[in-house]
């Protein structure tokens, strides 16, 4: 046990969970679009249903969506700002089927026409795991850079893009693949040890069988 363990995360509370786990789940969420929101719509399951508003999960998630981070102190205010900078946001309870009990449904549409989906669940102590990037189902947690990379499942795919980035001396900490059906599209999730730059990015794109890289920076 380490002292995070004890005192726990410095945030803007009331609660780790409801709070502070909802900001990073936006961040990611903006992570992911890679531009200014414009349209957002969220939809709470479970316990986040129930306690948003005491718990201000949904001025949580939309502060993350902007950019802050759990420890900023406008997130009590995260509203009121997303007004004034033209966003437009609706949030509504749903029922997620088998989902943790605080899991969050993020769509959102960037400036440019950008579109993203994110579901993302609360586990604790401001700790979350994102299951679902525009429908696919997926896992990784937010603290490592991490790029998600949709490509088409045939031999190879995968060791283009390792081979990459060894070549680039980054180092994979976590990797997971998911796939439609075999031969159908297919996503990894690599957390890395190490940032990746924007050049070795396009480069990833740029790959015969990659159809889409994203990265998302600690959050």
């Amino acid at each position: 046990m380490n002292i995070f363990d004890i005192v726990g995360p410095v945030m803007v509370g009331p609660s780790s969970s409801h709070t502070a786990g909802a900001v990073k789940i936006g961040r990611v969420a903006r992570e992911l679009l890679g531009e200014e929101p414009e349209n957002v719509a969220i939809g709470l399951h479970g316990s986040f249903a129930q306690t948003y508003r005491g718990h201000g999960t949904d001025k949580a998630i939309i502060a993350g969506l902007m950019g802050m981070s759990m420890d900023d102190a406008r997130i009590r205010d995260s509203l009121g700002v997303a007004q004034e900078a033209g966003i437009k946001y609706k949030l509504e309870t749903i029922m997620i089927r088998d989902a943790h009990p605080n899991t969050a449904l993020i769509k959102v549409n960037g400036k440019s026409g950008r579109h993203i989906s994110v579901q993302g669940a609360s586990i604790g102590g401001s700790n979350i795991i994102i299951q679902k990037v525009n429908g696919i189902d997926v896992e990784f947690t937010g603290q490592y850079n991490t790029l998600i990379i949709s490509h088409t499942d045939t031999p190879g795919a995968i060791a283009q893009v390792t081979t990459l980035l060894s070549y680039n001396n980054i180092n994979i900490a976590n990797m997971k693949v998911y796939r439609s059906y075999r031969g159908g599209d297919a996503i990894m999730i690599i957390e890395t040890d190490d940032d990746i730059e924007g050049e070795l990015l396009v480069m990833i794109q740029q790959l015969s069988r990659i159809q889409n890289c994203m990265n998302v920076h600690p959050v």
